[in-house]
């Protein structure tokens, strides 16, 4: 029995967010299925997107934000993350949080998909996430408590709400942790498909486990594809930051086209939904797509993590093409929070890309992600610590792991491929009810219960199959296309779907 104040779930930069603002008042446990540095915060190239110039404004990043999301985004929550974004991003500066500078001293803007203004922040070029959570696990780490390398099997819960969870660590031990307040930080679903920038951990087991608790999740349909995966013969390689396209890269054809050359208003930094499906469509014609690279100043000491990404992967940058291809990047939807990161079960919080705050909408503004993370962050701890304590009574378990046969269980790739054919880029109403039914399928040949758990290897597969079949059934019930959501079928973005939700329910679903 381990009793704490606070549980986090996940090591991101959401969750040290959250533990910072914590952890002088109350004891803060962390805990993550991997190292600390295994999660999806330390791969982000990209900025941090904030209005802390001199020529722009909160407003203006909400109209981008807003606009990006396409009329889906909670307008509340969208100026909560605009507005004190700025005083997140300035208390990182005071406290010491080095972004890149001109030689002068002033701060550098740069520019990404969809932004108007030039107002992305970036640190060691295209290091960003990394810096950030080094920064704050600097800050946090000697004054909370971490155990690595802790499968999270389920939430604890009684009439007054969440009160902890069971992991299980390396050995198969398993452990209860009892807590006054439990927090889900474990980032997103990339894992699910067979391109994706997010870490090999990225499965959505935080969305499962709320879910089986009788959370809501929400918004599952709107799955952001970036673009620029860099390829490696068939598969991806790692992220090409959007930032590149910024500094003046354009994506082109093998024979040179510039096919994003006319679509308005932002051609080759457009917003990612529309990019990422323009780039799918020549793909579909046969045609190789690279990111041409001839016409940004100094690349090699801009995008150091860009450099070593290519050199492993053995492509030669003096040609000044980078092979691309579009792959899953971040989940709009997730785990249904209020303003505060509480989710619809008492003394459960959820913060980051496991939460669904609505500041996303449709799709995602570029570099909002991270702003996310600590504005969020902060707002889940400062709650937390607005509450009464409680007393967490003690929980004596019995829990076991079930085993199923080892021969039953798909492998992870054939899940992946069916993600990536039927609930991809381009979706149709024929594709989904395939892929839903090759879930059900799967599912019923396992005897899976919800209520049995298993080792970590099955467990990870069901739970993929478990939320691909959510995912799938989001996407059918929203008959239109809209932000990253896109049907073949329904190609059109429907006025009577604007703000209306697919809300996931344990044993139902509500739209």
């Amino acid at each position: 029995m381990h009793k704490t104040d606070v549980l986090i779930i996940g090591s991101g930069l959401a969750a040290l967010a959250t533990a910072s603002a914590l952890y002088p008042y109350k004891k803060v446990t962390i805990v993550t299925k991997g190292s600390i540095e295994q999660n999806n915060s330390v791969l982000a190239q990209g900025g941090i997107a904030a209005a802390v110039g001199n020529h722009d404004s909160w407003q203006e990043h909400a109209y981008d934000t807003l606009a990006a999301g396409s009329s889906h985004c909670s307008e509340e929550t969208v100026h909560i993350l605009t507005k004190e974004g700025i005083s997140c991003v300035f208390d990182f500066i005071a406290n010491g949080m080095e972004f890149d500078q001109f030689q002068n001293g002033s701060l550098h803007f740069g520019r990404e998909g969809a932004h108007r203004l030039n107002r992305i922040l970036h640190a060691g070029g295209d290091q960003t996430g990394a810096l950030l959570f080094a920064f704050l696990k600097k800050r946090v780490l000697p004054h909370v408590e971490i155990i690595e390398h802790q499968i999270v099997h389920k939430l604890i819960c009684d009439e007054q709400g969440c009160i902890g969870a069971i992991g299980e660590g390396r050995k198969g031990e398993i452990q209860a942790y009892l807590a006054e307040h439990v927090v889900v930080a474990t980032g997103g679903i990339g894992g699910l498909y067979q391109y994706t920038s997010n870490h090999a951990y990225a499965t959505g087991d935080g969305l499962m486990l709320a879910y089986d608790v009788g959370a809501e999740l929400e918004d599952l349909e709107f799955i952001q594809f970036h673009p620029t995966l860099l390829r490696e013969g068939n598969h991806a390689a790692g992220l090409v930051s959007e930032a590149v396209r910024g500094e003046g890269g354009v994506l082109v054809t093998e024979d040179g086209e510039r096919f994003m050359k006319g679509i308005q208003p932002f051609e080759d930094l457009s917003s990612r939904d529309i990019v990422a499906r323009a780039v799918f469509g020549q793909i579909q014609k046969g045609k190789d797509v690279f990111l041409d690279i001839s016409e940004v100043e100094k690349f090699n000491k801009r995008f150091p993590t860009i450099k070593a990404l290519c050199q492993k992967a053995n492509i030669h940058l003096s040609k000044n093409r980078i092979p691309v291809i579009p792959g899953v990047h971040f989940l709009m939807g997730g785990i249904k929070v209020n303003e505060h990161g509480e989710t619809t079960i008492p003394s459960l919080y959820a913060v980051g890309e496991a939460a669904c705050t609505g500041v996303h909408g449709a799709n995602r503004l570029a570099s909002n992600s991270l702003l996310e993370c600590i504005v969020f962050g902060r707002r889940v701890g400062c709650h937390i610590l607005s509450k009464e304590s409680r007393r967490v009574v003690e929980y004596k378990t019995n829990y076991q792991i079930s085993r199923v046969e080892e021969s039953l269980i798909m492998h992870q790739a054939d899940i992946q491929a069916v993600m990536m054919q039927h609930v991809g880029i381009i979706r149709n109403g024929a594709g989904l009810r395939q892929a839903i039914s090759w879930f059900d399928e799967e599912l019923d040949s396992l005897d899976f219960s919800f209520t049995r758990s298993y080792p970590e290897q099955q467990r990870r597969r069901i739970l993929m199959l478990r939320l691909g079949k959510l995912i799938a059934s989001a996407a059918i019930h929203r008959c239109e296309s809209r932000g990253a959501h896109y049907r073949s079928d329904f190609p059109q973005t429907s006025h009577q779907w604007e703000k209306q939700k697919v809300t996931h329910v344990l044993r139902g679903v509500l739209a």
